[in-house]
């Protein structure tokens, strides 16, 4: 094959420094190509640069070493230098055409024709070149020069590889520039990303090792001077990605296993290993066999690098030889190396692949690495290895150095429960355990403390994403499942919801020959809910779920009833039908009587059950009930016994005294004997002797309840429907006068807010039965009073005011 030569230059020897011109090109180039090669040619001096340099001058202008792609899909592989003479501008460009499909003789990549000695920089004689044979390279680039300068760029190499791949991609709109003092130092960086790029990337990816203007570049790859140099984020819209070996060195990763594996290989002077690797199966830029190649080689790699490397071997557990597969293991085992969870994830898999494939001398580092990093590292997520990977004479080996190195650890881990995340206690605990049997590292004597701590973490924290392993402890570890899951029955009844929680999260394995009757009432309890909305009936279903009975267990009782009625309260009735249900002794010894307590305490004023509860529980906890809860409860027994007749007189000075002993009275508990008391005393039949030590009391509170039971529809519709009962009420109304000023206030606003409207909307003939029944049970002038209060107009009512209050004074 030869090569089709150009020459262009800005000027003749003979001549000024006229306009630049092709001066010689060889047969058969087509135009279309000359058009496009003039507009690669050119050649801008550096800023500054002299008008009339010198020789030395000269040498120090950058060499423009160009590879260009062509519309036609050819190629045009140039190198433009700069002039002497007259004008800063002066320059020759010699250039050969490369057809679509063709390359360098050889195949050579394009760079290694960096300083050829045929590149030439004047004008053959005769216009028409012929076609050059070849461009050998030159010595520029050595393997000790290349070692050299990669070393030099250590900083820079992963990042400049990383974004060269992205470049190197036929889709890709990345542009690297590279910012050097001497362009042969960009030269020698494409040097380097020919070594590393696969080689269908590397052919096409094109460059130049020198331009002024680096954003109007057509190359993939630009070299630029330091004081051309785009600022290091800079970014208008062309893509370009500016690395300057000249300034500070970059910070951090470049977070690119491919790049960062080519990065370490370079640094140790080991080239060699990228033609290695690429025998390797996998795709272009994968990090896998880079990364096995150079750990296989000795080459020191990073954990995202190391983790690459195991993943690729995993997948591919037939492509290495014994050989290999031991130098990788050996290399990933290293002692001294920080791990990271990610690598050990890989290791693992890589172990699980390996196991029964590879000699237990093999795989039993990869285990003993693995079992080491998670006793002393605390990575939760690791799981142990399997059995098999400790299997014949060098397995056993590896385990009994790791039960001398680890088991007192283990044990003392597993004693005092080591400090962890939130939420990540039950997973350590579930490690340790598998770690312990794995190694037959006996723990029998620690089991009840790990389990009663593993039980409260469980119900405080919930499996936490751990239920998969846990389950798998159960499985394999019997001993740990009997005494868990009875610890888990034990305290259920102090937490059943959290129970629930877990039961819900983790299908826990108690279908057993165990009771465990908490456990199974908490399972049960979720569906039992969803069906049926009588609660109580919903308690007594999850009670047969546990297969016990209250009365031979009392504490299941407490679990239901958690698992029914969760942070509220039952209703009054509720808990009539769940002490009527059971004895007091089982709720008593359940605990579930405060429950009880509660829900008598808690019930609204008109809650016709709350007294009858009441009265249950001073029968059934006398012993339990403290003080202040006794007299509430008392206050609601008073009640009951005001509603049903029952209760002893004194009626208002003994729900004083009783409000009293339960102070700080709930408000419903007031309320209840309160309005018990003020609807007796409403009713026509009530004792005028409690009528009068009420209205005497001056009790604020009592007469208050009073006026808003007055206002209740049932005595507003017995006004409207019973004219005995409005005079009545008048006549109470009007009376006592001297007895304070709460009644006084209250029997007022009742005249004129309650009274009054209903007398308005009495037929006459309803209002003469009125006065009639005045008259009857008082006298004349309590009727006359009772007209003169109801006749209309303002000298009506003073009337009638002087009138009343002869009825008081009478």
């Amino acid at each position: 094959m030869s090569l089709a030569q150009l020459h262009y230059t800005s000027a003749s020897a003979e001549d000024d420094g006229g306009g630049a011109r092709f001066t010689a090109v060889s047969a058969g180039i087509p135009t279309p190509v000359l058009s496009e090669a003039e507009q690669l040619l050119g050649y801008e001096p550096p800023a500054g640069a002299p008008y009339h340099p010198t020789t030395d001058e000269l040498r120090s202008f950058p060499e423009a070493f160009s590879f260009s792609a062509l519309s036609d899909g050819s190629h045009l592989l140039s190198r433009t230098v700069a002039l002497g003479g007259p004008g800063a501008g002066r320059f020759h460009a010699h250039a050969v055409h490369l057809p679509a499909g063709t390359g360098l003789p050889g195949d050579v990549p394009a760079i290694t024709a960096w300083r050829s000695p045929n590149w030439a920089s004047t004008t053959p004689d005769g216009g028409t070149p012929g076609r050059m044979a070849s461009l050998p390279a030159s010595a520029a680039f050595g393997p000790e020069a290349l070692n050299d300068f990669a070393v030099s760029r250590s900083p820079w190499l992963a990042a400049v590889f990383a974004d060269l791949r992205r470049a190197s991609e036929e889709s890709s709109s990345t542009r690297v520039v590279l910012v050097e003092r001497q362009s042969a130092d960009v030269a020698r960086w494409i040097a380097l990303a020919g070594a590393v790029l696969p080689p269908e990337n590397a052919r096409r990816l094109t460059f130049t090792t020198y331009t002024r203007r680096p954003a109007q570049s057509p190359h993939r790859v630009v070299g630029v001077l330091p004081q051309d140099a785009p600022e290091p984020n800079f970014d208008d819209g062309h893509g370009l990605r500016v690395h300057n070996s000249t300034g500070p060195r970059p910070a951090g990763p470049a977070d690119d296993a491919w790049a960062e594996t080519c990065a370490r290989i370079w640094r140790s002077r080991s080239p060699e290993l990228f033609r290695a690797a690429a025998e390797l199966p996998g795709e272009p830029f994968a990090a896998g066999p880079l990364a096995v190649t150079a750990l296989c080689a000795g080459v020191a790699l990073g954990p995202v690098e190391r983790a690459a490397a195991a993943d690729w071997a995993a997948e591919r557990p037939y492509a290495l030889d014994e050989e290999r597969t031991w130098l990788l293991t050996d290399a990933l085992t290293a002692p001294g190396i920080d791990r990271t969870s990610t690598e050990l994830a890989s290791v693992a898999r890589l172990l699980t692949a390996l196991d029964g494939r590879s000699p237990a001398a093999t795989t039993a580092s990869l285990a003993a690495l693995l079992v080491t990093e998670a006793v002393r590292g605390g990575d939760v997520t690791l799981e142990p290895p399997a059995r098999s990977a400790f299997a014949e004479p060098a397995g056993e080996r590896a385990s009994a150095a790791l039960v001398t190195a680890l088991g007192d650890d283990l044990r003392t881990e597993l004693a005092t429960g080591a400090p962890t995340a939130p939420g990540r206690s039950v997973a350590r605990t579930v490690q340790l355990l598998r770690i312990a049997r794995l190694l037959d590292v006996d723990c029998a004597d620690l089991l009840p403390d790990v389990v009663h701590r593993m039980a409260r973490c469980l119900l405080g924290e919930g499996a936490a994403g751990c239920g998969p392993l846990l389950l798998d402890l159960l499985d394999e570890q019997f001993d740990v499942r009997t005494a868990l899951l009875g610890e888990l029955d034990r305290i259920a009844p102090h937490d059943p919801a959290g129970t629930e929680r877990l039961l819900t999260g983790v299908a826990l394995p108690f279908t057993g020959t165990q009771a465990l009757p908490h456990l199974r009432m908490c399972a049960a309890a979720p569906d039992v809910r969803a069906g049926d909305g009588d609660r109580v009936k919903v308690l007594h279903t999850v009670l047969r779920a546990g297969g016990m009975s209250p009365f031979t267990e009392p504490l299941v009782l407490r679990t239901a009833v958690g698992l029914v009625w969760g942070e509220d309260t039952p209703t009054a009735g509720e808990a009539r039908l769940l002490l009527g249900g059971t004895t007091s002794d089982a709720h008593r010894t359940a605990g579930t009587w405060s429950v009880l307590v509660a829900a008598a305490l808690g019930a609204p004023a008109d809650d016709e059950e709350a007294p009858e509860l009441a009265h249950d529980l001073l029968r059934g906890f006398p012993q339990e009930i403290d003080a202040r809860v006794r007299g509430a409860l008392l206050l609601l027994e008073f009640a009951r016994d005001v509603r049903s007749g029952a209760a002893e007189p004194g009626w208002a000075e003994r729900a004083r005294k009783l409000c009293a002993g339960a102070d700080p009275v709930e408000p419903g508990v007031r309320d209840q004997a309160f309005g018990a008391l003020a609807g007796r005393l409403l009713a026509p039949d009530r004792p005028e002797a409690e009528l009068y030590a009420f209205v005497h009391s001056d009790d604020a509170d009592l007469i208050a309840a009073y006026g808003r039971a007055a206002r209740q529809d049932t005595v507003l519709g017995r006004l409207r429907s019973e004219p005995a009962y409005v005079a009545d009420c008048f006549t109470v109304w009007s009376s006592h006068p001297h007895a304070g000023r709460a009644w006084n206030e209250t029997r007022a606003a009742l005249l004129e807010e309650v009274l009054r409207p209903v007398a308005r909307g009495l037929s006459a003939g309803e209002v003469a039965a009125v006065e009639e029944a005045a008259e009857r049970t008082g006298s004349s002038r309590t009727a006359e009073a009772f007209r003169a209060w109801n006749r209309p107009g303002g000298f009506g009512r003073r009337l009638g005011s002087r009138l009343t209050a002869r009825v008081r004074r009478s």
